[in-house]
């Protein structure tokens, strides 16, 4: 360990004087009380620990700060509490194990928020992964939003708790300069273990009337007292010493990732049979060999959304997250910000309903996350109810900016991966269980919001919509009413979000107007509704929904799919009612 330098007095006073003059700025620009705890934290941070060229903040050289407890803060937003110390582990484990580079990360965690699940989830990985490059500071002001913290300034618990995640901990006073400077020093020449630094501070720091009071979260100073506050902490300063960042260290990658193509066509033959699972795990190792940059994430399921090829092809390049969906996600957005790499994460997309919020954030933060969620629907059979995604579609079609895949076979599925890989914004790949036939040839091309017209003629009488196994449950029912006589039309929508409207709109008048869409999903929110939102304000159609309707069961896919009206048998008898009508 190197040996420790302490600053000059005339820098520490100049750290206490940038502090203060924070604390000036922030209730100028927001007479804000609430924020005054943290400042010596960020002004030690800023202008005596981190490397950060503050003329170019995105640079990829930079040490990275993410301030968990307030928020938007440049690479994540973190409104939603307790989300940024998982961001925060991607972009160490990025940072320690991708770039190799000499980059730090920090991030300013709430007392309050510490009793969010995720923040522990987040400890637990950072310990297991040995990321020494990552400091967790936990401002302790004792002060929530509406009462005081559960553990009000009981720092020894908060380092008893640390401690027990593996973490190397430090107890400070958080506004005391030289405190700061030493243990900020003493993390970065800890090896193998994370630090976290117990800041004890108070809320309204330096304000009369204010510090440690309750009931001033949120509030605004009184406009009468503001400049008399202010004085009061401008009587304080004593230096006009200007303090600059440290300047980072060059030492990461440059990196592209962008127009990632697969080097051949897809392999399958029509006629084959895969589950678009499988085919998504193949498609993914084989993305990861057409770019370096491609990684993979997986919440211990990864033997069932077959993620495991991918690690077996790329090992380096896989994480392993554990049952811990919430934290694997805001993990995946942290790796995947200033385009360092190209993050692909899997669980059951039931198991993604834990991380909504997480999910949610991640869009407000932009970010260019790919999620995949296996064993969707009640086709998955035995596994029950607890086990079943039909409430995904309507989940993620929330999702501002977010592109919805659901592939069929294995063709599209490898050209969801490829796609996603080179979308702006989130993308859902929506994969199923059962085996499915290989509908469409290599030399397919497939758009994000262009759907496939898979079956049609000139005497189609009804256009069915559907998706996944009912796709070819679609198509089953079409050879059967062929026997009768009856044409229909079959289109496959590909994506969800965008849902191409034309070829929807010009099918269904194509056919009478009469327009069926069957899904393995909860009526709610799901293609029916996607459909009926695309056709609003065009006359003359008629939309009837088949879907998932109540709590399913466990039973045989096949029994599952006629018991919920999903079946093959269920849309015959469906396009028969129609004309009935």
């Amino acid at each position: 360990m190197d040996t420790y330098q302490k600053p000059e007095d005339k820098d520490l006073q100049a750290l206490k004087d940038l502090a203060n003059r924070l604390r000036i700025h922030s209730i100028r620009a927001t007479c804000a009380s609430n924020s005054g705890s943290a400042a010596e934290i960020l002004s030690v941070l800023f202008f005596n620990t981190m490397r950060y060229d503050a003329a170019d903040p995105g640079n990829f050289n930079n040490d990275r700060f993410v301030l968990s407890k307030k928020l938007p803060f440049v690479d994540v937003a973190t409104g939603s509490l307790g989300q940024g110390l998982g961001a925060s582990c991607g972009m160490a484990y990025t940072g320690k194990y991708f770039d190799k580079a000499s980059y730090r990360v920090y991030c300013l965690l709430g007392d309050g928020e510490s009793s969010e699940g995720a923040v522990w989830e987040a400890m637990a990985f950072a310990s297991h992964y040995h990321l020494d490059n990552l400091v967790a500071i936990f401002d302790v002001n004792r002060l929530g939003q509406s009462e005081a913290a559960p553990l009000q300034h009981q720092t020894e618990i908060y380092k008893k708790r640390c401690e027990a995640f593996g973490w190397n901990t430090y107890i400070v006073d958080g506004h005391d300069v030289e405190e700061l400077c030493y243990a900020l020093w003493q993390a970065a020449n800890t090896k193998d273990k994370p630090t976290a630094i117990i800041a004890k501070t108070f809320k309204g720091k330096g304000i009369s009337g204010v510090e440690n009071q309750d009931n001033w979260h949120g509030k605004p100073m009184p406009k009468e007292k503001v400049e008399s506050i202010i004085k009061e902490i401008q009587n304080r300063i004593q230096t006009n010493k200007n303090l600059t960042p440290l300047a980072p260290i060059r030492d990461a990658p440059e990196v592209s990732i962008a127009n990632i193509t697969m080097s051949t066509p897809p392999s399958y033959k029509v006629g084959d049979k895969i589950a678009t699972r499988k085919a998504y795990g193949l498609a993914l190792a084989k993305l990861g060999h057409a770019n370096s940059r491609v990684i993979a994430l997986d919440g211990d399921t990864k033997n069932s959304t077959f993620s495991e090829i991918f690690k077996n092809e790329h090992p380096e390049r896989f994480i392993e997250c554990f049952i811990a969906e919430q934290n694997m996600v805001s993990v995946a957005m942290g790796c995947a910000t200033r385009n360092r790499t190209v993050a692909f994460a899997s669980t059951f997309a039931a198991f993604l309903s834990r991380a909504y919020d997480h999910i949610r954030m991640g869009a407000i933060s932009q970010s260019n996350v790919n999620l995949c969620g296996s064993h969707c629907g009640v086709s998955i059979g035995e596994d029950g109810p607890s086990q079943m995604a039909l409430e995904d579609i309507a989940m993620f079609r929330a999702i501002p900016s977010c592109t919805v895949f659901y592939p069929s076979d294995g063709v599209s599925t490898e050209h969801a991966v490829s796609l996603a890989a080179n979308t702006p914004g989130m993308c859902f790949i929506r994969t199923s269980r059962p085996d499915t036939t290989i509908l469409y040839s290599p030399e397919e091309k497939f758009e994000i919001g262009q759907a496939k017209v898979v079956r049609q003629s000139d005497s189609d009488r009804v256009t069915v919509i559907g998706a996944g196994v009912t796709l070819h449950e679609a198509l089953a029912a079409a050879d059967e009413l062929a026997k009768q006589d009856i044409n229909i039309r079959v289109i496959d929508p590909f994506t969800i979000k965008p849902l191409d409207a034309a070829t929807i709109i010009s099918s269904g008048r194509a056919t009478g107007g009469h327009i069926i869409t069957v899904e393995d999903h909860y009526k709610e929110g799901g293609i029916g509704d996607a459909v009926a939102a695309a056709l609003a304000g065009e006359p003359g159609f008629i939309v009837q929904s088949l879907a998932v309707r109540g709590v399913p069961r466990s039973g045989k896919p096949t029994e599952l799919l006629e018991m919920f009206g999903i079946s093959a048998k269920c849309i015959v008898e469906a396009v028969k009612s129609t004309f009935a009508n």
